[in-house]
């Protein structure tokens, strides 16, 4: 498990690398620039260029992403362009919020998406089945931001105690914890089923129904436990998706987590901010994705880490 864990984290380099030098050039690829921004329109070429010496963006590209680099590594991804504020300071205060939308949108997604997984392949070719896999590709093909739409305009507007926008109450959360629980709830449970239809058709399976097990716990105890490995691994993808796929569902009930910050710095030509927001995400959907590796032995014993 130690030189697992080890060798995980030393695979995470140059992932990390790797995002830092796509969206840093990315970033200086949009049209725009900061220094005007920042400077205003009614600024001439003398200040705007001053502006620019100030920022550091006459230096040559490969010194601005050393100086990034270098700085990252310490934990200091710079100071915000648009507010002054460091970087590390803004996202500590919106990082928990993009968790918390992401975090309850899985825990719906995971309920939803077991129970109707489970249902549908006990009941294979059902009209319960039927229903089920419809309502999934429903959930599968419909935006984000078009269902949050809809929600605002049928549940919102009509019924007083649900908040159209904001964050902090069970009343604010329902709403976009739905908006971007379905789409993964739909995943999983079409997941669900297929690795259920596949389990329950085992010898195993047969041998546990001939030997008058109940059920039930052929179900839940020996079918449900085998088929959960591919699951969980859709789990942790769609936690680390959602954490990148809240910037439409937190702009449109106007939540002030990561990604409203990130649409904001994009149109500001905020590269700090940017660049360190990006960063951050990318470490916790490795992250994620690390646990849900280390998942696979307490499902399987049988499962080696290697």
């Amino acid at each position: 498990m130690l030189v697992y864990t080890i060798r995980r984290i030393l695979q995470t380099i140059p992932v990390l690398i790797g995002v830092s030098l796509v969206v840093f050039f990315m970033m200086h690829l949009i049209p725009g620039d900061p220094a005007q921004i920042i400077a205003g329109e009614q600024a001439n070429e003398e200040q705007v260029e001053q502006m620019r010496e100030r920022l550091g963006l006459n230096d040559p590209y490969y010194v601005q992403y050393g100086n990034f680099i270098t700085n990252a590594v310490q934990g200091d991804f710079g100071n915000s362009i648009r507010s002054g504020r460091s970087v590390s300071g803004e996202i500590s205060s919106r990082i928990w919020v993009t968790v918390e939308l992401a975090f309850y949108s899985t825990i719906l997604s995971i309920f939803l998406g077991l129970i109707a997984g489970i249902v549908s392949a006990t009941r294979r070719n059902s009209i319960s089945d039927m229903f089920i896999m419809i309502f999934a590709l429903f959930g599968l093909s419909m935006p984000n931001f078009w269902l949050g739409l809809m929600l605002i305009q049928y549940i919102s507007l009509n019924f007083e105690a649900i908040p159209v926008s904001g964050w902090g109450t069970p009343q604010h959360i329902l709403l976009p914890v739905i908006t971007l629980g379905t789409a993964g709830a739909a995943i999983i449970a079409r997941m669900t089923r297929s690795s259920m239809l596949e389990i329950i058709n085992q010898d195993y399976i047969r041998t546990a129904r001939a030997k008058g097990v109940k059920e039930r716990l052929v179900i839940y105890k020996h079918a449900l436990r085998n088929a959960l490995i591919p699951v969980v691994t859709v789990v942790g993808l769609q936690f680390g998706a959602l954490l990148g796929g809240a910037v439409l569902t937190e702009t449109v009930f106007a939540i002030n987590g990561l990604g409203r910050l990130v649409v904001d710095a994009i149109n500001a030509r905020d590269f700090p901010i940017v660049q360190g927001t990006v960063l951050v995400l990318s470490l916790l959907f490795v992250l994620v994705n690390f646990l849900v590796d280390i998942s696979y032995r307490f499902l399987n014993k049988r499962v080696e880490l290697d």
